[in-house]
């Protein structure tokens, strides 16, 4: 058996796949992923934010990383003190601190911790039906945790969907 390589059938080809490649990453750099947490926390206000922030979207604004500023509505919706954030986040104080330039951008894991974060409130919320009691129990040890405080539980993905999971007993009426 031999190896056979093919080469693309005209130069017209080849040069609209890179064109292709070059509007995908144009298209990435207009969404400027202002609004993200606020949309996880609160959910679909209209119809255009729904569609600006679809799952394929927030993958691609998270692959860029998101403005610092969606850090700071997250600290605000949290109202947790940068001390406590910042290693949730898995960045030191003085990464944060440094960060707050206005066209700063988070990088890509830090960004998907953020909607992690912000999902979890939103999530919260639903249950709970105010944005103060999510944010209650958000930060108290829990007995389906096995005591753990959920925020803190979320450090890791996994510890994050048992904090969902638990957060859909609690909606459903499930005893945990």
């Amino acid at each position: 058996m031999g190896t056979t390589i093919t080469k693309p059938k005209s130069k017209a080809v080849a040069s609209r796949a890179v064109i292709d490649r070059k509007s995908k990453h144009a298209s990435t750099a207009k969404l400027s992923g202002a609004g993200v947490v606020k949309f996880c926390i609160e959910g679909t206000v209209a119809s255009s934010t729904a569609t600006q922030f679809s799952p394929s979207k927030l993958v691609e604004l998270l692959q860029v990383g998101l403005p610092f500023r969606e850090l700071q509505v997250l600290q605000t919706s949290l109202a947790m003190p940068s001390e406590r954030l910042a290693p949730m986040l898995g960045i030191s104080k003085a990464t944060f601190h440094r960060s707050k330039g206005a066209a700063s951008r988070l990088n890509s894991a830090v960004s998907d911790r953020v909607v992690r974060y912000a999902r979890l409130l939103g999530f919260a919320v639903k249950v709970f039906g105010s944005l103060e009691d999510a944010k209650q129990w958000l930060n108290a040890p829990q007995f389906g945790l096995g005591g753990a405080v959920p925020l803190e539980y979320a450090r890791t993905e996994i510890g994050a969907r048992e904090v969902e999971n638990l957060l859909g007993r609690i909606q459903y009426g499930v005893y945990s």
